[in-house]
């Protein structure tokens, strides 16, 4: 299932890491970049669990940036080769408002990996998504933007009140 959703989970990173850039040289590029990724594969997970859902995604589309780029005021300019953008047709904006939720609130991301564990994702494990849910000084400080509540916060309240249903007691996710 993890293949179905790697252009989704590549394309919401990378949104949420230009939206929200690293501070700092190669080395923060990189921290920004898994942290990101880490966040938009547990939302990705969280919000398609089964083989179905991630098959319907393939069948409906994700839905674009487009709507993120406008709350986040990252428009494309009218004369922008739109081929070079082409990847943002796969953002999905539920996930990357659930990544930015993720991002913004470590106990938030702790119950998220935990439910993913949960739900039979053997591979949701803390350790294998660290810098989402422990991220120490050097992971902070390179994700300054990518972390930062305020900033975050048009983006994780898009979609919040459906991910604490979805981590809400009684609610199993199937895998």
């Amino acid at each position: 299932m993890q293949a179905d959703l790697s252009p989704v989970i590549a394309a919401t990173a990378q949104w949420l890491t230009r939206a929200f850039p690293a501070t700092g040289g190669a080395l923060a590029s990189a921290l920004c970049e898994v942290q990101a990724r880490q966040a938009a594969t547990v939302a990705a997970w969280l919000r398609y669990p089964t083989p179905m859902d991630a098959a319907l995604l393939g069948l409906a589309g994700p839905g674009g940036s487009a709507r993120l780029d406008w709350i986040t005021g990252a428009d494309a300019a009218p004369d922008d080769d739109e081929d070079a953008h082409a990847w943002r047709t796969w953002v999905d904006e539920v996930v990357a408002s659930w990544a930015a939720g993720l991002l913004s609130d470590p106990d938030l991301a702790a119950r998220a990996v935990a439910a993913l564990a949960e739900g039979g994702h053997g591979t949701g494990s803390p350790a294998e998504f660290r810098r989402l849910v422990a991220p120490d000084a050097g992971d902070r400080g390179a994700a300054a933007l990518l972390r930062h509540p305020d900033l975050l916060a048009p983006v994780a309240e898009l979609h919040r009140p459906q991910l604490l249903d979805r981590l809400g007691p009684g609610h199993t996710l199937t895998a």
